[in-house]
Formats: structure tokens, C-alpha cells, sequence
């Protein structure tokens, strides 16, 4: 059977039970449940910082551990499946299910119910948050501290037009295999527009590339997404793309003819597909 060790939790002979009579390991064990405990953890690709990022976590996003490397873990994000290695100090025992989301771009906790408090965070659009209390303006959240209640929405409240989502993070910084509003890539950028909605998205241009159907590029408008070979952008309309790219180094608004003269010249190449979701 073929895997993608993107999302195959397999590593040096050891597999997630759930892999055993799929996959042949010399062990197969039972992930422990852990939670992110930071605003944002780098999934890497071998257990060193200064090795390749390829995900993120966000806060309160779940991770199942299945085995400890130094200061790294290895194991599978839920949430898109992505796996790799995260420092177990941004970790925490798994919480109680999260009853809300941040539905800010970004918001920072307070560590007491006051806004002149000692501030934490930022915390990203998307992370997932168990309220305990709230006082005035403020919700407290488990693990974080006092964050701004008008921020926050409950799971199951998404919001309702990607596109828009996606546009909020116009001027965030280009950052390979990030997901967080400080810094994100071009597919981070629609799987964070399209969590916020309510709706499942893998996490890499190729996997995004097998979702929805396709289009003529004259169909193309808002909400679609348009892909070349390791890119892939999302439409404001017929004739304007929103996309973290490495040419802006940043996400940025543009002419979908602009962006397709110019990656056309590089080693993108021609799109591969449109595709409506």
C-alpha cells in the first residue's frame, strides 16, 4: 500500500496502532493526546528547530504523540492530518473539548480579567479555546488567560464567505508552513480561509488540488481557487486573486492576469486546474 508520509504517522519502524495490518512496523502503539499550549508550534520535519517547518499547530489544536525524540515529539495533527515533529515544551496534556474559536484575525490574553494586565499571544484566527468564565468584555480561556469575549465565536458559529476570510490577511508575512496571522504560505492562507468556515481543508497546494471540481477559468470567481504546480490562489472575483506568495513575500491583492503572466515565466509554470468548491 502507497502512504503519503505527510499524513502516514510511520517513522523508523514505529506506527500508530490504527496503521496496524495497513502498514508493516516493527511496533505499533497508542498516540497520547496532547494539546498546543503556545499561540503557535512549528511541525518540523526532523526533531530540530533549525529543521524544515512544513505545518503548524495553532492553540488548543490537538496532537497525538507517539513517541519522544530530546526536546521533540513525534506524532499526527488531527486537525489536517499533517505529521511531524513539535517541541514538547509548546505542548500540554489534552483539554476538555473546545466550546469556541478565535474569530479575530489575531487577539491577546490578559492575565487577569483586565486590559492593563499582563498581555500573551498573539492568538491566530482558528485557534480553539475552552471558556470557563466571563467578566465584562472578557472571556477566560483555559490554558491562556482573560481574551476579549467579542473575539471569540462558538464552534459551530463559522463564518460565512472564505474569500473575505482570506482577504483579511492581506499584508501578513510569506512564512513557509505557516498557518498563523503572523506569517503564513499560500496554502495555509485557504486552509486557514476555509477552517474559519466550517469546512475541512488538507493542508498542502497538491492535496487542496483533489477538492471541489473543476472549472474553465471563465467560471472562475469568488471563492475559487486556482492551482499551478506548488501554488495555489483564491479568488476575490472574476479578475482578482488573493495568495501568500514568495514574489511579495507577503499575501497580497492582485490581477489574476498579472499573477498568471509572471508565474507563468518562473518555475510555477501554467496553472493545472481551477477548481470550485
Amino acid at each position: 500500500m502507497s502512504l503519503d508520509p505527510r499524513v502516514t504517522p510511520l517513522r523508523d519502524g514505529i506506527a500508530a496502532r490504527a496503521l496496524e495490518g495497513l502498514v508493516a512496523a516493527e511496533v505499533y502503539l497508542d498516540p497520547t493526546p496532547m494539546t498546543c499550549a503556545a499561540p503557535a508550534a512549528g511541525i518540523h520535519r526532523a526533531p530540530d528547530a533549525a529543521s524544515e517547518q512544513m505545518d503548524q499547530l495553532l492553540f488548543g489544536e490537538p496532537f497525538q504523540v507517539l513517541e519522544e525524540e530530546g526536546a521533540f515529539v513525534f506524532g499526527q495533527a488531527p486537525r489536517d492530518g499533517y505529521c511531524g515533529f513539535v517541541e514538547a515544551a509548546k505542548l500540554a496534556p489534552a483539554r476538555a473539548a473546545p466550546t469556541h474559536y478565535v474569530a479575530a484575525l489575531r487577539t491577546y490574553a490578559f492575565a487577569e480579567p483586565s486590559i492593563k494586565s499582563k498581555a500573551s499571544g498573539p492568538f491566530s484566527l482558528n485557534s480553539l479555546v475552552q471558556v470557563e468564565a466571563r467578566e465584562g468584555k472578557l472571556a477566560k480561556v483555559a490554558g491562556a488567560g482573560w481574551l476579549t469575549a467579542d473575539h471569540l465565536a462558538p464552534i459551530g458559529v463559522y463564518q460565512q464567505d472564505w474569500a473575505a476570510v482570506a482577504a483579511r490577511y492581506a499584508g501578513a508575512p510569506y512564512l513557509w508552513g505557516g498557518r498563523e496571522s503572523l506569517g503564513l504560505d499560500c496554502s495555509g492562507l485557504v486552509q486557514a480561509a476555509l477552517f474559519a468556515c466550517g469546512r475541512a481543508c488538507p493542508r498542502d497546494a497538491d492535496q487542496q488540488e483533489q477538492m471541489g471540481r473543476p472549472i474553465a477559468r471563465e467560471e472562475f470567481g469568488r471563492g475559487d481557487l486556482v492551482f499551478w504546480k506548488g501554488h495555489v490562489a483564491m479568488g476575490l472575483d472574476a479578475e482578482t486573486i488573493v495568495h501568500a506568495n514568495g514574489h511579495h513575500m507577503a499575501v497580497a491583492i492582485e490581477p489574476l492576469d498579472a499573477a498568471l503572466a509572471r508565474i507563468a515565466a518562473n518555475s510555477y509554470g501554467d496553472v493545472t486546474s481551477y477548481r470550485r468548491l
